[in-house]
């Protein structure tokens, strides 16, 4: 059997929640990360933003303690918790003293398993996700990822939809709705719990299934996620914020599923060119050697549908055609010579080399043990991920490139005071 750096004990409860636990004694506290499978691409049909509104209110009331009661706790023991939303998962984490782990544990669970939503506490918490939402409106980096996104999964997609919804759904949305999501879609077989600190593995999971063994609810079916289509043709949208100072763009398509078996080929190639370093090759380019642009950076999100590989940049308005015209270059010249061998072994080192560093804390172990189960990667992926890296050659990572990047087929959004 293969040895492993983190090897967490993994347990199923009766009622089908999943615990992983791992002790890590550096420092006398621990990490608690829960999450349900209920992220934005949950949202019903017509109100994107609920999930995003519940994961606003979901801190704010149980139904044996108040808000004010669960935020005295919370700050006598100094622990912030955070609640965050992504497009499949709904989390809930904090990390706090290995004395007070028992009793966090059971208030996040009370959290979870029956939050009360008071309706004062929705009217404030909408109040400040509309004043987000309006912020993120005058924002061009932003608008120009958010507008990338609906343009690469169109037609009411779930990787589409805002994650916050907009003003007039939030406005909208009742304490009803939010209790109908939480009924529908929280159940402990769409939980996945990871504890990381100094508490030993066994009594962390004994401490679990005190706090969630008696929950007891069917799971609800999984979603369909409707299938990704690559845009046929090179896509231009501009939208003109004539009171900004910088204009943003994100150019983009869609890529690959975290499952698909060129996914380390496309990692290593994304890596050396828009990330590694000062930017990989995008960097190097457009902001070190060029000198057009505040930031460019590419990013690959592979997920249970196709993501999006996206590259953003922030460049002064009179530097945007020239700015997508240096990025089609790069993409060009990285489709028709390749990286050079040099090029990939430096990004190999570069992502081996900085998984050490994600799991330096418990919160990060914690959030790497949620990936690792969520994507079914096996108990230990934190061995086994090196050796997928080191068998990617040359030409893999080159035929990924063929493969994601196509200048004809991108989708460009130009946000700021710029009218194309």
């Amino acid at each position: 059997m293969t040895s492993t750096r983190l090897a967490p004990l993994r347990a199923v409860l009766d009622n089908g929640a999943v615990f992983l636990t791992k002790e890590a004694t550096a420092t006398p506290a621990v990490a608690i990360h829960l999450a349900m499978r209920c992220g934005s691409a949950y949202d019903p049909s017509g109100a994107p933003g609920t999930a995003w509104l519940l994961s606003r209110v979901i801190d704010r009331g149980t139904l044996t303690r108040s808000a004010g009661e669960i935020a005295e706790e919370l700050d006598g023991r100094g622990i912030t918790v955070t609640v965050a939303v992504t497009r499949h998962l709904f989390s809930v984490f904090c990390t706090c003293l290995s004395e007070d782990f028992d009793q966090v544990l059971a208030l996040l669970g009370e959290m979870v398993i029956a939050p009360s939503l008071p309706e004062a506490e929705l009217s404030t918490r909408k109040g400040e996700v509309v004043t987000a939402i309006r912020q993120d409106e005058d924002n061009p980096a932003v608008r120009a990822s958010e507008t990338l996104m609906a343009a690469l999964y169109p037609d009411g997609h779930p990787y589409g939809r805002p994650t916050k919804g907009t003003i007039d759904i939030v406005e909208r949305l009742t304490r009803g709705d939010l209790e109908r999501l939480h009924a529908e879609r929280f159940a402990p077989g769409r939980l996945t719990g990871a504890i990381v600190g100094d508490v030993p593995a066994d009594r962390a999971q004994a401490a679990a299934a005190r706090v969630f063994g008696g929950w007891r609810k069917p799971s609800p079916p999984e979603i369909a996620i409707p299938p990704v289509h690559r845009a046929a043709e090179r896509r231009e949208i501009v939208v003109t914020m004539m009171n900004k100072a910088q204009t943003d763009i994100a150019y983009g398509f869609t890529a690959i599923t975290r499952g698909d078996p060129d996914y380390y080929a496309c990692l290593l190639m994304n890596n050396a060119f828009g990330q590694y370093a000062i930017g990989g090759r995008l960097g190097d380019s457009i902001r070190e050697r060029q000198g057009m642009a505040y930031y460019v950076s590419s990013a690959l999100d592979a997920n249970v549908a196709a993501g999006p590989l996206v590259i953003r940049a922030g460049v002064s308005p009179a530097n945007v055609a020239r700015a997508v015209a240096s990025i089609d270059e790069e993409i060009a010249r990285l489709v028709a010579e390749g990286l050079t061998a040099k090029e990939l072994d430096e990004s190999r080192r570069y992502l081996i080399g900085s998984m050490p560093r994600a799991l330096e804390t418990n919160a990060g172990i914690a959030a790497f043990l949620q990936n690792e189960e969520f994507f079914n990667l096996g108990l230990d992926y934190d061995v086994r991920m090196p050796d997928f890296l080191h068998a990617v050659t040359l030409d893999q990572a080159n035929a990924a490139a063929r493969r994601l990047l196509d200048t004809g087929r991108a989708t460009m959004v130009v946000a700021g005071p710029y009218q194309g």
